[in-house]
């Protein structure tokens, strides 16, 4: 008897499931039909993950869910501007690297998780994490702190059908359509939003194997990009990026712009061993063309708008900033304390940032900011008459005044 069939499971009368409508998600919404014996609420999000969506709502009627217990909403201005914009803010990036384009998805899903089910009356949601990775800890932590009575599903730690083969044979005696493709092992898991893809498992397992060309899907190979650079200049105002070469565009339109120069000119590709927060070490090949162009952008209208000292408190709150966002905790109070310093320094960054792509490759080249404390008359190798090159000794003698003493008191011991 699985845990769905003990009592528990008669506590359940309605449960709204993050739904793909892939052989996964449509198998566990047939499992919950039968094993929990609820109604079951579908929801699908948009975040930009490029396929047609209808089809899930084809397949969730044919599984006898109403029309009106259907949802599929469209997030994608939503996940940008709420949440991809503040972290790259925050120039988060997680180990070095990453950046985190399926960790910032998680918590709006689980936001719409949560809101739909208070709408539906559901006392309970669902979803398709297995209990290997970190998404579970993702929807499940991020719906907790949005609404602490919600009972989670997670169906993976719980049925026995942990291979392809017992999905298949599951879907095939339940009468749930099989796409041919799905029949096959799959070669590699995909997970895909505006913001990027990811790709891992099977035949990226080795880490020592190079990736096949074939797990690309959102960039060409740098190789075959094109010969001559392409310089694009983006707009920002308060650190968040508002144009492209002069066009105003909403943050979706704007990230899917820069998707397309990415993509065009190879940049954005990360093969990646990152730990996760389940404690093992797991492989990937990523996708972020236009957030690794965003990144570059921002890096560079902050070199001549933020104060040092900003500057750098931002780089040392930064790798914890990205590690609450990996780990689940964006709706935690430590992430929103962040958030507020990392916000309340981006009041001036506004300006226009040239970036050049070329073969894998975004440089920044030239930044201009009404803002700027950048000086010229300080800086120049000229003579100027705002400096004065003596009182560089002073400074130099009073920092120096604590090594000297070191320096002393270590000669004296040798």
């Amino acid at each position: 008897m699985t845990q769905a069939q003990g009592a528990s499971a008669k506590d359940v009368k309605k449960v709204v499931l993050a739904y793909s409508g892939g052989l996964d998600t449509s198998v566990i919404l047939k499992w919950l039909q039968v094993e929990y014996g609820c109604e079951v609420v579908t929801f699908t999000a948009d975040l930009g993950q490029g396929e047609e969506l209808e089809p899930a709502r084809r397949k969730a009627e044919r599984a006898g869910i109403k029309p009106e217990q259907i949802f599929i909403d469209d997030l994608r201005e939503e996940f940008v501007r709420d949440f991809v914009f503040p972290m790259m803010r925050a120039n988060a990036v997680y180990e070095g690297l990453y950046l985190l384009g399926t960790s910032i998805a998680r918590p709006l899903i689980a936001k719409r998780l949560v809101e739909i089910a208070a709408e539906t009356g559901a006392d309970a949601v669902a979803h398709g994490a297995t209990g290997k990775g970190n998404d579970q800890v993702r929807f499940e932590l991020n719906a907790y702190a949005l609404n602490p009575d919600i009972r989670v599903i997670a169906p993976w730690r719980e049925w026995d059908l942990n291979s392809r083969e017992k999905l298949i044979a599951f879907a095939e005696a339940h009468q749930i359509e099989i796409p041919k493709d799905k029949r096959g092992e799959a070669p590699f898991s995909v997970d895909a939003n505006l913001l990027h893809t990811s790709s891992e498992g099977k035949v990226l397992e080795d880490p020592a194997s190079p990736a096949p060309d074939y797990v690309y899907q959102r960039t060409v190979d740098p190789v075959d990009a094109p010969d001559q650079p392409e310089v694009i200049e983006i707009g920002f105002e308060r650190g968040d990026a508002v144009s492209i070469n002069g066009e105003a565009l909403s943050p979706a339109a704007l990230l899917t712009k820069l998707n397309e120069f990415g993509r065009k000119h190879g940049v954005g590709r990360l093969d990646l061993v990152e730990n996760r927060f389940v404690g093992m070490k797991s492989r990937g090949i990523y996708e972020t063309p236009g957030g690794t162009i965003l990144l570059a952008a921002h890096r560079g209208i902050e070199q001549i708008t933020l104060d040092r000292g900003a500057a750098h408190l931002k780089d040392e709150l930064m790798p914890r900033y990205a590690e609450l966002i990996y780990n689940g905790f964006w709706y935690a109070p430590e992430r929103e304390m962040l958030q507020a310093a990392i916000d309340k320094s981006q009041e001036h960054v506004a300006g226009t940032v040239r970036v050049q792509l070329y073969k894998g490759s975004a440089n920044v080249v030239g930044r201009s900011s009404p803002n700027t404390i950048y000086s010229e008359a300080h800086v120049t190798f000229e003579e100027d008459a705002v400096y004065d090159q003596k009182d560089a000794e002073g400074f130099i003698r009073l920092n120096a005044l604590r090594l000297k003493l070191l320096a002393r008191r270590n000669m004296k011991a040798k």
